[in-house]
């Protein structure tokens, strides 16, 4: 993002690295707090002669689990989405922007438009592991708390969301994949990996 949207900054390199390390020391500690009180709402129980696991809390403390759900919403995801997307949005219309210069090389304009590709595809990815999960999670907050919902009610949405769960948890092993395939230098090497592998057998065999 700096490098896009900021290239002529001198911060970066005046202190920069250790001002990413601070930041990410800090984002990791701000999570760190947000996570704890889970320790004092997980619990297990005992239903139809099975031990089970609580999504959040058990179900007489959901209204006590209510606002530190919201808040953990609003906080570890709400904020950082929104900062992510501007962050994406921003750097891609930086990139559509057309040159001013003269001199660009064709092999810079298909740069520029890869990296726009690149942008575009992690930002939808990013929104359909993470958006369907926190939505539907803070519905079934929602629902749990309010007295007077019906079981079914709450019960076709715990299904759901626990049904998008795998989504959130897909994002940290697609993003690896959406790298691999828009770089061409890791598909590159992949090929000639495989091209000596395949020689070496070859040759193996003929012996």
């Amino acid at each position: 993002y700096v490098g896009i949207c900021h290239p002529l900054e001198t911060w970066p390199k005046q202190g920069g690295r250790r001002m990413a390390w601070c930041i990410c020391g800090g984002v990791w500690l701000v999570v760190a707090i947000l996570c704890a009180p889970t320790f004092h709402f997980a619990a297990t129980g005992i239903q139809r002669n099975r031990t089970v696991c609580y999504d959040l809390s058990t179900p007489d403390r959901s209204v006590d689990y209510y606002p530190y759900g919201m808040a953990l919403t609003f906080l570890g995801f709400l904020l950082p989405f929104l900062g992510v997307m501007v962050c994406y949005c921003r750097m891609a219309h930086i990139l559509c922007r057309p040159v001013s210069y003269q001199g660009v090389t064709v092999a810079a304009k298909e740069k520029r438009d890869r990296a726009v590709r690149m942008i575009i595809v992690v930002a939808t990815v990013f929104s359909i592991s993470f958006l369907p999960f926190h939505l539907t999670k803070t519905i079934y907050l929602v629902l749990r708390s309010v007295p007077g919902v019906r079981c079914e009610t709450r019960n076709l949405f715990s299904i759901i969301f626990k049904s998008t769960r795998p989504f959130a948890s897909m994002n940290s092993i697609l993003d690896p994949i959406l790298f691999y395939f828009t770089q061409p230098h890791y598909r590159q090497s992949t090929r000639r990996l495989i091209t000596r592998v395949t020689t070496h057998q070859s040759k193996g065999t003929g012996v």
